[in-house]
């Protein structure tokens, strides 16, 4: 798929209200792509992408339509690669080295910390979960790659997340078990996940 240089999301808490806003933010602007829908938690998410001047027209109507509905949004202007392709569903497979999982409440504050995150450090973005089955609304990210450019990574994330008044939940796994970067090479959806043999004691 092409890229496009910005991005936005917004998430609203009524289904009605989204679907509504979206649609004046489809009618507004040329933007290129979007996609949109149901999300856990009885929320709406809308994804937009194309020029910078377009989403950023198109984003700032589904505010107005959103009103106290728009729970949380963010637009990324320059948006960064693997960020891009992540959210748009692709995954990059795990190397070597530390993992970091950063969650936040909404989807919005987690893109926006994840951009940060790798425009600061030269990281990996293993995947990033955009509140899809099981996450009752939250963002989860998981990135991977030396320990200090885990735990710089992290910093950065976090330091944001706090400095706009929330409290992000996030750990850092120095040395992970082969068989957890193996499962991460699928999903961190346990639906998703194979059975791995390992070669521990059955009986």
């Amino acid at each position: 798929m092409k890229k496009h240089p910005a991005i936005a999301a917004v998430e609203f808490s009524d289904i009605s209200v989204g679907m509504h806003a979206t649609d004046a933010m489809l009618k507004k602007a040329p933007i290129a792509f979007v996609k949109c829908g149901t999300i856990s938690r009885g929320r709406y998410l809308t994804l937009i992408g194309g020029t910078t001047a377009s989403v950023e027209e198109s984003l700032n109507e589904g505010l107005l339509w959103g009103g106290a509905s728009v729970l949380d949004h963010v637009m990324l202007a320059d948006v960064h690669p693997q960020l891009y392709d992540a959210i748009l569903g692709e995954r990059r497979p795990g190397g070597g080295g530390a993992l970091a999982i950063i969650e936040t409440d909404t989807v919005s504050s987690n893109v926006r910390a994840a951009e940060l995150a790798l425009k600061a450090t030269p990281v990996e973005l293993v995947e990033i979960r955009l509140a899809d089955t099981g996450l009752s609304g939250k963002g989860v990210s998981v990135y991977q790659g030396t320990l200090h450019d885990i735990e710089a990574a992290v910093d950065v994330a976090v330091a944001f997340l706090r400095a706009r008044g929330g409290e992000p939940r996030f750990k850092i796994i120095s040395a992970p078990h082969e068989g957890l970067t193996q499962q991460l090479q699928t999903s961190t959806y346990f639906g998703s996940a194979s059975l791995l043999e390992l070669e521990g004691e059955g009986t």
